[in-house]
């Protein structure tokens, strides 16, 4: 049998404003999700009870605070059974420190920080890898793929943390190999191209943007203002489609980080797979899913299956559960640090543009 009331699941989202590219994926994730879980039946909490679904979200236009006037009403007003993350690190890191003073479990797919694992928080489930893991495979992929390439400059804003511990996980898997020399390279918000200078005196072979969506794609269109000795390119924005909507045919060769794509599915998946995935996304919202639409729809079949794990909507049970869960789903494998709530169990792969399309690069195994 199943119970009368509904599970509310709450969100807060990027709808609108700088980050509603992948706010918007993330939505349409979230959305697809419930779907699903109501045309099974709803979420089984024990044997005899399921409730269907009720996805209740709010625009926070990108802005931290409004995001953290959004949860609150969540928790005060509608009582969610249920927390998905937002999209960006600072706002997951905001809404997390309210979702801990309320003991309720933050389900994180979109904020990617290396702070976030590092604040002691109870009430913190990631799906997703964290930035600093974001290119840590470039270096053994060169290594194996381009040999003659040595000099990797990172070019970064120091707006925020993301784009340095992208960084720091660059050159921490390039120190290891004892084959690479790095160096970093600052922004300030702003003044991205000023940055080339130092680029320029540096003469890299390997050139890596790790800023902003919009900093990646500005520094892109002054390749002509690049050192002549760059051979290979890397950016943290080819990891989404609008990179070569934006682009075109600059975007040709460039490689990119992404948590999922279709081309590389998982093996013996709980729930859906890849094709699926694909296949409804673009049936119901008439667009191609990228990766910030997977996470969310892996978020919400991790919750899902905590739940029926442990019977409960508890969350302290729940966390117990998540701390020991090791699944996987076509997003790729779910396995946490038990005392962080970050996700060791998932692999970033590396994609590079030819001809309009991501091609998952084979990447030596560690």
């Amino acid at each position: 049998m199943s119970s009368n009331r509904e599970m509310i699941v709450g969100l807060s989202v990027a709808a609108t404003g700088t980050l509603s590219r992948q706010g918007l994926q993330a939505l349409d994730g979230a959305r697809l999700w419930t779907s699903y879980i109501n045309q099974a039946g709803g979420i089984a909490i024990t044997n005899s009870e399921r409730r269907l679904v009720r996805l209740l979200w709010f625009d926070d236009g990108s802005r931290v605070e409004r995001a953290r006037q959004n949860v609150s009403k969540l928790f005060s007003d509608e009582n969610v059974d249920l927390l998905l993350g937002p999209y960006g690190s600072a706002t997951t890191l905001a809404l997390t420190e309210l979702a801990e003073r309320h003991g309720k479990i933050l389900w994180n797919h979109g904020g990617a920080s290396d702070d976030l694992f590092r604040q002691g928080f109870r009430y913190l489930v990631s799906t997703a890898s964290p930035a600093s893991d974001y290119l840590r495979a470039l270096p053994r992929w060169l290594s194996t793929t381009r040999p003659s390439l040595r000099h990797i400059a990172i070019l970064h804003s120091t707006r925020g943390t993301f784009g340095a511990q992208i960084a720091r996980g660059l050159v921490e898997a390039a120190t290891a190999t004892g084959e690479f020399v790095t160096e970093t390279v600052r922004y300030e918000p702003g003044t991205a191209l000023r940055a080339l200078d130092a680029i320029r005196r540096f003469a890299p072979d390997v050139l890596v943007l790790a800023g902003r969506f919009d900093d990646d794609v500005l520094l892109m269109r002054a390749r002509s203002q690049w050192p002549a000795s760059v051979r290979e390119t890397a950016a943290v924005a080819a990891g989404v489609r609008a990179f070569w909507e934006d682009l075109g045919g600059e975007a040709e060769a460039v490689i990119g980080c992404s948590q999922w794509e279709s081309e590389a599915p998982a093996a013996d998946v709980h729930g859906p797979d890849s094709q699926w995935f694909v296949r409804s996304f673009r049936e119901r919202f008439g667009t191609i899913p990228e990766y910030t639409a997977a996470a969310s729809f892996a978020a919400g079949l991790i919750v899902s299956e905590c739940i029926r794990r442990a019977h409960s909507l508890d969350d302290d049970r729940l966390r117990e559960v998540a701390d020991h869960l090791d699944l996987t789903t076509f997003y790729g494998r779910f396995r946490i640090d038990p005392d962080s709530g970050r996700q060791i169990g998932h692999r970033v792969l590396l994609v590079r543009w030819q001809e309009g399309r991501k091609i998952v690069l084979d990447v030596p195994p560690l």
